[in-house]
Protein backbone atom coordinates (compact mmCIF):
# COMPACT_ATOMS: atom_id res chain seq x y z
CA UNK A 1 0.00 0.00 0.00
CA UNK A 2 1.30 3.36 -1.35
CA UNK A 3 0.26 6.16 0.94
CA UNK A 4 -0.40 9.50 -0.87
CA UNK A 5 -0.92 13.08 0.81
CA UNK A 6 -2.41 15.93 -1.28
CA UNK A 7 -2.93 19.82 -0.29
CA UNK A 8 -5.67 21.60 -2.19
CA UNK A 9 -8.94 19.60 -4.18
CA UNK A 10 -8.51 21.91 -6.97
CA UNK A 11 -9.18 20.60 -10.56
CA UNK A 12 -5.33 19.53 -11.01
CA UNK A 13 -5.49 17.34 -7.64
CA UNK A 14 -8.51 15.83 -8.59
CA UNK A 15 -7.18 14.86 -12.03
CA UNK A 16 -4.38 13.56 -9.94
CA UNK A 17 -6.20 11.61 -8.04
CA UNK A 18 -8.15 10.20 -10.77
CA UNK A 19 -5.09 8.82 -12.19
CA UNK A 20 -3.73 7.28 -9.37
CA UNK A 21 -6.82 5.60 -8.76
CA UNK A 22 -6.66 3.78 -11.89
CA UNK A 23 -3.14 2.82 -11.84
CA UNK A 24 -2.68 -0.69 -11.17
CA UNK A 25 -0.49 0.33 -8.14
CA UNK A 26 -2.63 -0.16 -4.80
CA UNK A 27 -2.26 3.28 -3.14
CA UNK A 28 -4.33 4.84 -0.57
CA UNK A 29 -5.08 8.72 -0.97
CA UNK A 30 -5.70 11.24 1.22
CA UNK A 31 -6.97 15.15 0.29
CA UNK A 32 -6.68 17.77 2.96
CA UNK A 33 -8.46 20.92 1.64
CA UNK A 34 -8.71 24.64 3.23
CA UNK A 35 -11.76 25.93 2.17
CA UNK A 36 -15.61 24.16 2.07
CA UNK A 37 -15.95 23.29 -1.32
CA UNK A 38 -13.49 21.47 -4.16
CA UNK A 39 -12.26 22.51 -7.46
CA UNK A 40 -10.33 25.41 -6.76
CA UNK A 41 -10.95 28.38 -9.11
CA UNK A 42 -13.25 26.18 -10.85
CA UNK A 43 -16.37 27.27 -8.15
CA UNK A 44 -20.11 27.73 -8.59
CA UNK A 45 -22.44 29.34 -6.17
CA UNK A 46 -26.22 28.81 -5.91
CA UNK A 47 -28.72 31.27 -5.30
CA UNK A 48 -32.67 32.28 -5.51
CA UNK A 49 -32.44 29.27 -7.99
CA UNK A 50 -29.38 30.79 -10.19
CA UNK A 51 -26.12 28.76 -10.42
CA UNK A 52 -23.65 30.70 -11.27
CA UNK A 53 -19.49 29.86 -11.90
CA UNK A 54 -17.79 32.87 -9.94
CA UNK A 55 -14.39 31.97 -10.70
CA UNK A 56 -12.69 30.29 -13.85
CA UNK A 57 -15.93 30.68 -16.54
CA UNK A 58 -15.57 27.32 -18.97
CA UNK A 59 -13.13 24.44 -20.04
CA UNK A 60 -11.98 25.01 -23.57
CA UNK A 61 -11.81 21.73 -25.83
CA UNK A 62 -8.15 22.49 -26.32
CA UNK A 63 -6.84 19.12 -25.13
CA UNK A 64 -7.67 15.75 -26.75
CA UNK A 65 -7.03 14.28 -23.31
CA UNK A 66 -9.23 16.30 -21.46
CA UNK A 67 -12.13 16.62 -24.34
CA UNK A 68 -11.94 12.85 -23.57
CA UNK A 69 -12.13 12.86 -20.14
CA UNK A 70 -14.98 15.97 -19.87
CA UNK A 71 -17.13 13.79 -23.12
CA UNK A 72 -16.15 9.96 -22.69
CA UNK A 73 -15.01 9.30 -19.05
CA UNK A 74 -17.09 10.87 -16.76
CA UNK A 75 -20.58 11.30 -16.75
CA UNK A 76 -21.92 13.71 -19.34
CA UNK A 77 -25.00 14.26 -17.90
CA UNK A 78 -25.88 17.64 -17.55
CA UNK A 79 -23.04 18.75 -19.21
CA UNK A 80 -23.69 21.66 -21.25
CA UNK A 81 -21.46 24.07 -24.23
CA UNK A 82 -22.04 27.55 -24.10
CA UNK A 83 -23.07 28.36 -27.86
CA UNK A 84 -22.78 31.98 -27.83
CA UNK A 85 -19.36 33.91 -28.80
CA UNK A 86 -17.51 35.82 -27.01
CA UNK A 87 -17.02 39.19 -28.19
CA UNK A 88 -14.15 41.78 -27.45
CA UNK A 89 -14.01 45.28 -26.57
CA UNK A 90 -11.32 47.99 -26.16
CA UNK A 91 -10.13 50.11 -23.36
CA UNK A 92 -12.43 53.05 -24.71
CA UNK A 93 -15.10 50.60 -24.33
CA UNK A 94 -15.91 49.99 -28.30
CA UNK A 95 -17.05 46.43 -28.73
CA UNK A 96 -16.10 43.94 -31.50
CA UNK A 97 -17.09 40.71 -32.95
CA UNK A 98 -14.64 38.02 -31.58
CA UNK A 99 -12.93 36.13 -33.90
CA UNK A 100 -14.32 32.44 -32.72
CA UNK A 101 -11.30 30.97 -31.19
CA UNK A 102 -13.21 29.23 -28.86
CA UNK A 103 -14.62 25.87 -30.04
CA UNK A 104 -16.58 24.67 -27.07
CA UNK A 105 -16.62 26.42 -23.57
CA UNK A 106 -18.34 23.49 -21.14
CA UNK A 107 -19.79 23.52 -18.19
CA UNK A 108 -22.22 21.60 -16.44
CA UNK A 109 -26.34 22.81 -15.25
CA UNK A 110 -24.86 22.37 -11.62
CA UNK A 111 -21.89 24.36 -12.64
CA UNK A 112 -17.92 23.86 -13.30
CA UNK A 113 -16.93 22.43 -9.86
CA UNK A 114 -19.20 19.32 -10.99
CA UNK A 115 -15.88 18.14 -12.56
CA UNK A 116 -13.50 17.97 -9.36
CA UNK A 117 -16.74 16.42 -7.56
CA UNK A 118 -17.15 14.21 -10.17
CA UNK A 119 -14.34 13.04 -10.59
CA UNK A 120 -13.04 12.61 -6.69
CA UNK A 121 -16.66 10.65 -6.93
CA UNK A 122 -14.55 8.24 -8.99
CA UNK A 123 -12.09 7.94 -6.49
CA UNK A 124 -11.36 6.33 -2.76
CA UNK A 125 -9.79 8.97 -1.88
CA UNK A 126 -10.68 10.51 1.43
CA UNK A 127 -11.20 14.54 1.17
CA UNK A 128 -10.75 16.41 4.49
CA UNK A 129 -12.05 19.56 4.04
CA UNK A 130 -11.67 23.12 5.77
CA UNK A 131 -8.68 21.35 7.14
CA UNK A 132 -5.44 24.22 6.35
CA UNK A 133 -2.36 22.69 5.87
CA UNK A 134 0.21 25.25 7.78
CA UNK A 135 3.27 23.09 7.80
CA UNK A 136 5.26 20.39 5.73
CA UNK A 137 7.95 18.08 6.98
CA UNK A 138 10.13 15.56 5.32
CA UNK A 139 11.64 12.47 8.18
CA UNK A 140 15.35 11.81 6.85
CA UNK A 141 15.01 8.46 8.02
CA UNK A 142 12.16 7.20 6.35
CA UNK A 143 12.34 9.88 3.39
CA UNK A 144 8.24 9.88 3.94
CA UNK A 145 6.14 13.21 4.44
CA UNK A 146 4.06 14.45 7.36
CA UNK A 147 1.91 17.69 7.06
CA UNK A 148 0.32 19.53 9.78
CA UNK A 149 -2.57 21.74 10.10
CA UNK A 150 -3.73 24.74 11.93
CA UNK A 151 -5.61 23.03 14.61
CA UNK A 152 -1.96 21.23 15.25
CA UNK A 153 -3.08 17.93 13.77
CA UNK A 154 -0.76 15.44 11.99
CA UNK A 155 -1.38 13.63 8.79
CA UNK A 156 1.08 10.88 7.53
CA UNK A 157 3.50 9.69 7.07
CA UNK A 158 3.22 9.77 2.95
CA UNK A 159 5.13 8.29 0.48
CA UNK A 160 4.54 10.92 -1.92
CA UNK A 161 3.30 14.61 -1.55
CA UNK A 162 1.78 16.33 -4.02
CA UNK A 163 0.67 20.20 -3.27
CA UNK A 164 -1.88 21.63 -5.41
CA UNK A 165 -1.93 25.48 -3.94
CA UNK A 166 -1.45 28.57 -5.89
CA UNK A 167 2.09 28.79 -6.57
CA UNK A 168 2.92 31.80 -3.59
CA UNK A 169 1.04 29.39 -1.17
CA UNK A 170 2.69 26.48 -2.35
CA UNK A 171 6.24 28.78 -1.78
CA UNK A 172 5.51 30.10 1.00
CA UNK A 173 4.58 26.16 2.76
CA UNK A 174 7.94 25.17 1.36
CA UNK A 175 9.96 28.00 3.20
CA UNK A 176 8.56 27.20 6.71
CA UNK A 177 9.06 23.28 5.51
CA UNK A 178 10.99 20.95 7.99
CA UNK A 179 13.02 19.46 4.74
CA UNK A 180 16.30 19.42 4.42
CA UNK A 181 17.26 19.64 1.02
CA UNK A 182 18.57 22.04 -1.38
CA UNK A 183 15.86 20.87 -3.56
CA UNK A 184 13.98 23.31 -1.27
CA UNK A 185 15.02 26.62 -1.84
CA UNK A 186 15.37 26.21 -5.62
CA UNK A 187 11.60 24.68 -5.49
CA UNK A 188 9.96 27.41 -3.30
CA UNK A 189 12.38 30.56 -4.85
CA UNK A 190 11.15 29.18 -8.53
CA UNK A 191 7.31 29.25 -7.22
CA UNK A 192 8.29 32.82 -5.62
CA UNK A 193 9.17 34.14 -9.25
CA UNK A 194 5.99 33.11 -11.15
CA UNK A 195 3.91 36.38 -11.45
CA UNK A 196 -0.13 35.90 -10.75
CA UNK A 197 -2.80 38.35 -11.79
CA UNK A 198 -5.14 39.42 -8.62
CA UNK A 199 -8.90 39.30 -9.91
CA UNK A 200 -11.84 41.13 -7.75
CA UNK A 201 -14.98 39.89 -9.15
CA UNK A 202 -18.83 41.19 -9.01
CA UNK A 203 -21.89 39.19 -9.62
CA UNK A 204 -25.15 41.25 -10.72
CA UNK A 205 -28.38 39.87 -10.63
CA UNK A 206 -31.33 41.21 -12.50
CA UNK A 207 -35.20 40.52 -12.33
CA UNK A 208 -35.17 40.88 -16.51
CA UNK A 209 -33.75 39.17 -19.73
CA UNK A 210 -30.87 40.75 -21.33
CA UNK A 211 -30.66 40.11 -24.59
CA UNK A 212 -27.26 40.60 -26.61
CA UNK A 213 -25.89 38.47 -29.62
CA UNK A 214 -22.63 37.26 -27.48
CA UNK A 215 -22.43 35.15 -24.23
CA UNK A 216 -19.22 37.24 -23.20
CA UNK A 217 -16.70 40.43 -23.57
CA UNK A 218 -13.25 40.15 -22.87
CA UNK A 219 -11.06 43.33 -23.06
CA UNK A 220 -8.03 42.52 -25.26
CA UNK A 221 -5.84 45.83 -24.60
CA UNK A 222 -6.24 44.85 -20.48
CA UNK A 223 -6.64 49.11 -20.29
CA UNK A 224 -10.52 48.89 -19.10
CA UNK A 225 -11.11 48.67 -15.56
CA UNK A 226 -13.12 46.14 -16.48
CA UNK A 227 -11.67 43.12 -17.93
CA UNK A 228 -14.59 40.47 -18.43
CA UNK A 229 -18.12 40.17 -18.58
CA UNK A 230 -20.19 37.06 -18.99
CA UNK A 231 -23.82 36.23 -18.84
CA UNK A 232 -25.02 33.36 -17.03
CA UNK A 233 -27.84 32.69 -18.84
CA UNK A 234 -26.39 31.85 -21.73
CA UNK A 235 -25.14 27.99 -19.89
CA UNK A 236 -28.80 26.18 -19.77
CA UNK A 237 -30.24 25.09 -16.48
CA UNK A 238 -27.88 28.09 -14.82
CA UNK A 239 -30.58 31.38 -14.91
CA UNK A 240 -34.41 31.08 -15.14
CA UNK A 241 -36.07 32.25 -17.89
CA UNK A 242 -36.66 36.71 -17.93
CA UNK A 243 -33.90 37.03 -15.38
CA UNK A 244 -30.08 38.04 -16.17
CA UNK A 245 -27.17 37.65 -14.01
CA UNK A 246 -23.74 39.41 -15.32
CA UNK A 247 -19.93 38.06 -13.55
CA UNK A 248 -17.94 40.60 -14.33
CA UNK A 249 -14.37 40.92 -13.78
CA UNK A 250 -12.33 44.12 -12.79
CA UNK A 251 -8.91 44.10 -14.76
CA UNK A 252 -6.26 43.24 -12.34
CA UNK A 253 -4.79 46.83 -11.48
CA UNK A 254 -8.53 47.83 -10.00
CA UNK A 255 -8.85 44.50 -8.58
CA UNK A 256 -5.18 44.91 -6.95
CA UNK A 257 -5.85 48.25 -6.01
CA UNK A 258 -9.51 47.74 -4.77
CA UNK A 259 -9.45 44.26 -2.95
CA UNK A 260 -9.08 45.27 0.53
CA UNK A 261 -11.95 48.20 0.26
CA UNK A 262 -15.47 47.31 1.37
CA UNK A 263 -17.38 44.94 -1.02
CA UNK A 264 -20.73 46.76 -1.11
CA UNK A 265 -18.88 49.81 -2.80
CA UNK A 266 -16.81 47.55 -5.26
CA UNK A 267 -19.67 46.27 -6.25
CA UNK A 268 -21.22 49.51 -7.23
CA UNK A 269 -18.42 50.50 -8.86
CA UNK A 270 -18.26 47.56 -11.20
CA UNK A 271 -22.35 47.87 -11.76
CA UNK A 272 -21.66 51.22 -13.06
CA UNK A 273 -18.44 50.33 -15.24
CA UNK A 274 -20.61 47.26 -16.83
CA UNK A 275 -24.10 49.98 -17.24
CA UNK A 276 -21.23 51.91 -19.49
CA UNK A 277 -20.02 49.72 -20.92
CA UNK A 278 -23.13 47.88 -22.04
CA UNK A 279 -24.94 51.15 -22.75
CA UNK A 280 -27.44 50.42 -20.26
CA UNK A 281 -28.47 52.02 -17.32
CA UNK A 282 -30.68 49.42 -15.78
CA UNK A 283 -27.40 47.50 -15.04
CA UNK A 284 -26.61 50.02 -12.17
CA UNK A 285 -29.02 48.73 -9.87
CA UNK A 286 -29.10 44.69 -9.52
CA UNK A 287 -31.73 43.50 -7.68
CA UNK A 288 -29.29 41.35 -5.43
CA UNK A 289 -24.92 41.19 -5.95
CA UNK A 290 -22.41 38.77 -4.55
CA UNK A 291 -18.65 39.70 -5.19
CA UNK A 292 -15.51 37.04 -4.49
CA UNK A 293 -11.63 38.30 -4.46
CA UNK A 294 -8.98 36.28 -6.00
CA UNK A 295 -5.82 37.45 -4.61
CA UNK A 296 -3.77 35.05 -7.00
CA UNK A 297 -6.35 33.90 -9.49
CA UNK A 298 -4.14 33.77 -12.57
CA UNK A 299 -0.34 33.13 -13.38
CA UNK A 300 1.28 34.52 -16.08
CA UNK A 301 3.60 32.54 -16.44
CA UNK A 302 4.92 28.92 -15.59
CA UNK A 303 7.06 27.52 -13.14
CA UNK A 304 10.82 26.45 -14.02
CA UNK A 305 10.73 22.99 -14.31
CA UNK A 306 14.14 22.09 -13.16
CA UNK A 307 13.52 22.35 -9.26
CA UNK A 308 9.90 20.93 -10.11
CA UNK A 309 11.45 17.39 -11.68
CA UNK A 310 14.30 17.42 -8.90
CA UNK A 311 11.54 17.79 -5.98
CA UNK A 312 9.60 14.52 -7.98
CA UNK A 313 12.57 12.70 -7.37
CA UNK A 314 12.72 13.13 -3.62
CA UNK A 315 8.54 11.89 -4.15
CA UNK A 316 7.31 15.78 -3.69
CA UNK A 317 5.28 16.70 -6.66
CA UNK A 318 4.00 20.22 -7.72
CA UNK A 319 0.76 20.66 -9.67
CA UNK A 320 -1.56 23.33 -11.48
CA UNK A 321 -2.18 25.40 -13.72
CA UNK A 322 1.23 27.89 -12.71
CA UNK A 323 2.84 24.33 -13.08
CA UNK A 324 1.63 23.88 -16.58
CA UNK A 325 2.24 27.24 -17.52
CA UNK A 326 -1.21 28.42 -18.61
CA UNK A 327 -3.88 30.00 -16.46
CA UNK A 328 -7.12 27.70 -18.31
CA UNK A 329 -8.78 25.10 -16.16
CA UNK A 330 -8.25 22.54 -19.06
CA UNK A 331 -4.42 22.80 -18.56
CA UNK A 332 -4.69 22.22 -14.88
CA UNK A 333 -6.96 19.24 -15.76
CA UNK A 334 -4.25 17.63 -18.05
CA UNK A 335 -1.33 18.50 -15.73
CA UNK A 336 -3.29 16.62 -13.04
CA UNK A 337 -2.90 13.39 -15.42
CA UNK A 338 0.36 13.74 -16.49
CA UNK A 339 1.27 14.09 -12.51
CA UNK A 340 -0.92 11.18 -10.96
CA UNK A 341 1.03 9.17 -14.09
CA UNK A 342 4.20 10.35 -12.87
CA UNK A 343 3.82 9.43 -9.48
CA UNK A 344 2.42 5.68 -10.37
CA UNK A 345 5.39 5.03 -12.45
CA UNK A 346 8.13 4.92 -10.17
CA UNK A 347 5.78 3.50 -8.02
CA UNK A 348 4.93 0.67 -10.38
CA UNK A 349 8.67 0.16 -11.41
Amino acid sequence: MIRIGIVGAGAAAAAATYALEIAATETELTVLEKSRGLSGRAATRRRDGVVYDYGANYVKSDDEQVTALLTETLDTDGLVDVTEPVWTFDSAGDISEGDGRDDHKWTYRRGLTQIAKRLFARTDATVHRETRVTGLLREPETERWRLEDDDGRSWGPFDRLLLNPPAPQTAELLRSADWKSETRDSLAAAAERVPYRTIWSGIFHYPFALERPYYALVNTDRDHEVGWVSREECKPGHVPDGESLLVVQANPEWSADHYDEPATANEKRLAKLTADLLDDRRLRDPDWTDHQGWRYALPDDGVDGDPVRRAEREGLYCLGDWVAGQARVHAALRNGLEVGRRVVGPLAG
